[in-house]
């Protein structure tokens, strides 16, 4: 696993932990209680092996609207938005939009048992060193981040949400061209 771009991502914990504050009255991701960030801050880019045994990297979801959920299979917030973020990734054009989860849990086989009792294909990575929670200020489960099409930070959530509501999925798509 390698982390690229560590300046870039300590340089984005010191402009989360500064700007990260109320969503904006007007922001269509206020009825989702998203924290914003400062305009431009770009994302901490990533390389991480996924389930499926590919590499992926952030850099190529460029063009894309990029969703990075954090969990584990000990979370039961977690566990509970599950399903949602499946329908939800059913909803949207996969051509402009890709929904990522990133866990630290090492357990593979436990992992495929875990999102075939919740009926869910969610890719998923693993961040095993936790260089990239770090560098996305994860300290508590669920954590989801957004990341618009250019590769700036535009948000993050902390605990569940309802991902597939109406309002979410038009927050979203509103995103895309």
């Amino acid at each position: 696993m390698k982390v690229m771009g560590l300046f870039r991502g300590l340089m984005l914990a010191v402009v989360l932990s500064t700007t990260a504050g109320p969503v904006w009255a007007d922001d269509p991701f206020a009825a989702l209680k998203i924290a914003r960030v400062a305009p431009g801050t770009a994302a901490a880019a990533f390389e991480l092996p996924s389930l499926d045994g590919r590499t992926v990297q952030l850099a190529d979801l460029k063009g894309k609207v990029v969703v990075v959920n954090f969990w584990a299979t000990w979370c039961g917030p977690c566990k509970e938005e599950m399903p949602a973020f499946e329908r939800l990734r059913r909803q949207l054009d996969p051509d402009r939009f890709v929904l990522l989860t990133i866990t630290t849990d090492l357990q593979r086989a436990g992992i495929k048992q875990f999102l075939a009792n919740l009926n869910v294909q969610l890719p998923v990575l693993f961040d095993e060193q936790q260089d990239v929670s770090q560098a996305y200020l994860v300290r508590a489960l669920p954590t989801t981040v957004f990341i618009d099409r250019q590769g700036a930070l535009l948000g993050r959530a902390v605990g569940p949400r309802e991902w597939d509501a109406p309002k979410a999925v038009q927050a979203l798509q509103g995103l895309m061209p």
